[in-house]
């Protein structure tokens, strides 16, 4: 039997089922960025309960328990992920870093703006000596948000979030459009949440559906996440075209805007 206790690719899997799927691959060159736009976007959410559970469901306090000190993404991938997060996010304000551990990967500019004081970043994940190792956050806490999805930001203030981001963990969840929603009514009004991709991951903790889809469905499928949580102008980017050496990564974005008048939808009809 194998050992799922570290990070392993699904990339065998997921090619594999891709094919069965009908062939389809992405092209990251042709595709570096596209708009989302939901299938049936008046439709109720397009996940059972099924596809959001994973092959080892529950128990996931005892499975994150033993501290990982360890970087889930190849040194490239990360390297492009802190180009694209020093383009991104903002200098001032306040970032949230859900699903966080020891490092949030954040380019050097950022680390310097926390440690003025100019920018506040907090973060939320499972493992209480990975958080405590991670000097970027102000302020941490420990909640699984598979059992409480309603997210409570560490720290003195509510809400007031400028951006959010959370890298290689978004398959975990079971209830993603709670969670997603509760952090974008958090979020001020313009503000972005960035959600990293790849394709490694805990394959006994990820959700069912995402182990028997391919690449361009994942990204679809987090696409629709944040569609029915709330959130629009959502984009999904190539930041690494992936190979046999190298990991792929994604980002999956999306803004959080003041709810159209009727006047305002009368005016873009």
């Amino acid at each position: 039997m194998p050992n799922f206790s570290s990070r392993t690719s699904v990339r065998s899997v997921s090619l594999l089922l891709g094919m069965l799927a009908g062939g389809k691959k992405m092209d990251s060159a042709q595709l570096p960025l596209r708009h989302y736009v939901p299938a049936k976007p008046d439709g109720p959410f397009p996940y059972s309960a099924a596809d959001l559970t994973p092959m080892d469901a529950g128990n996931d306090a005892g499975f994150y328990g033993p501290a990982r000190f360890v970087t889930h993404i190849d040194d490239n991938a990360i390297v492009n992920l802190r180009g694209y997060y020093d383009q991104v996010l903002p200098r001032k304000g306040r970032i949230f870093d859900f699903c966080s551990s020891w490092i949030s990967h954040y380019p050097p500019e950022l680390e310097q703006a926390a440690a003025s004081g100019e920018l506040e970043i907090d973060g939320t994940g499972m493992n209480k000596a990975e958080l405590s190792k991670n000097s970027v956050l102000k302020h941490w806490s420990v909640q699984d948000l598979n059992e409480d999805p309603e997210v409570r930001i560490p720290g003195s203030m509510e809400g007031g979030l400028d951006a959010a981001t959370c890298v290689v963990s978004i398959d975990y969840l079971t209830k993603p459009v709670e969670v997603l929603q509760s952090i974008r009514k958090q979020t001020n009004k313009g503000g972005k949440v960035h959600l990293i991709i790849s394709n490694r991951c805990f394959p006994t903790k990820a959700v069912g559906r995402w182990l028997k889809v391919d690449e361009d469905d994942r990204l679809d499928m987090v696409g629709d996440y944040l569609w029915w949580s709330g959130w629009r102008n959502i984009e999904i980017q190539t930041l690494v075209a992936g190979s046999f050496m190298r990991d792929p990564l994604w980002v999956v974005r999306a803004q959080n805007e003041p709810e159209q008048t009727e006047q305002d939808k009368a005016q873009t009809q």
